[in-house]
């Protein structure tokens, strides 16, 4: 087993699963679509090779080329689907996201794998808890960051068919149940003394965290566009408009964006995510970096009461 097989055995994921799946059988219906990879996740797209085989694409170890390849597409009506890990579709060919696809005005599908350290064995080349932000820098990206393997396909199914730029995060890290079937922010919890806002896989630790309390909990797995209207909704209907965020990507990623949502309302945020100001040189499992970036259950927690006194 080479070192790529030996990667994606360790982080196939359901979510990575329904990923396959689901474009598989859009391939099969949508003639618009073309799947585009660049080695990571090739061989699980073979039998949908076989049926469309000039519409499923591998470049090899050129994730320059899998942009620029997505974006010659785009402009010829087509709707490629790109994917690899996160740092190597949104950190390492960004100018090409920025000028293939955003400067041309074309739409695709960019779908990762890894989260921020799904798989901390390979260390800092296979982490990226900065790609939502730099997707932040340029306009028109929806983005969905799924919770359970259960929210793929009809997150996937949407986005495949729009448009626009999509970028949807899949993660080896599930909640224990799925929230699909509405947009927007999904009341999970309700309560006056404050917000919380879990992002995607979060959302257990936060549930776990603030079962003692009288919060509200939010839940979001599509972050772009921002749901404004749900988090005031929110805000406006607790006793105290103190707004907690726990994304599992850089921390502070959406704090524009909950300042902008709630510009007439005096509030404060606490923002919860990949710390900025270290960087782990650490092997580890998941797990121990949810706890070193406080991301754990017993972190959430110890916020939270900070907060309330």
């Amino acid at each position: 087993m080479n070192k790529t097989d030996q990667a994606m055995a360790r982080i196939d994921s359901r979510m990575r699963q329904a990923f396959v799946h689901t474009v598989g059988q859009a391939l099969d219906t949508d003639p618009r679509l073309a799947v585009v990879t660049a080695v990571i996740s090739s061989s699980s797209f073979d039998q949908a090779r076989q049926r469309h085989p000039g519409r499923v694409i591998d470049v090899g170890i050129r994730e320059q080329c899998l942009i620029g390849v997505a974006g010659g597409l785009a402009l010829t009506g087509m709707r490629p689907v790109v994917h690899s890990y996160a740092p190597f579709l949104v950190e390492r060919p960004f100018e090409q996201i920025k000028l293939d696809l955003g400067h041309q005005d074309v739409g695709a599908v960019l779908v990762s794998i890894g989260g921020s350290y799904d798989d901390p064995v390979w260390r800092r080349t296979h982490q990226a808890p900065g790609d939502v932000a730099l997707l932040d820098t340029l306009p028109g990206w929806t983005v969905h960051v799924p919770g359970h393997p259960d929210e793929v396909e009809p997150l996937l199914r949407s986005a495949l068919a729009a448009d626009g730029r999509a970028y949807v995060r899949l993660s080896s890290r599930t909640n224990a149940s799925p929230l699909t079937g509405r947009s927007g922010f999904h009341v999970v919890k309700q309560g006056r003394s404050g917000v919380l806002l879990a992002v995607g896989p979060t959302l257990d630790a936060a549930l776990r965290a603030t079962e003692q309390t009288d919060m509200t909990v939010l839940y979001a797995a599509t972050v772009r566009p921002f749901d404004e209207a749900g988090l005031r909704s929110a805000v406006l209907a607790a006793d105290r408009a103190d707004v907690i965020v726990v994304e599992p990507y850089l921390a502070g990623t959406s704090a524009h964006l909950v300042s902008a949502a709630l510009s007439d309302i005096p509030h404060r945020i606490r923002l919860l995510g990949v710390r900025r100001d270290v960087e782990i040189r650490a092997y580890g499992d998941p797990a121990d970096h949810d706890a070193l970036h406080g991301l754990d259950a017993a972190s959430i927690r110890a916020l939270v009461r900070t907060e309330r006194h």
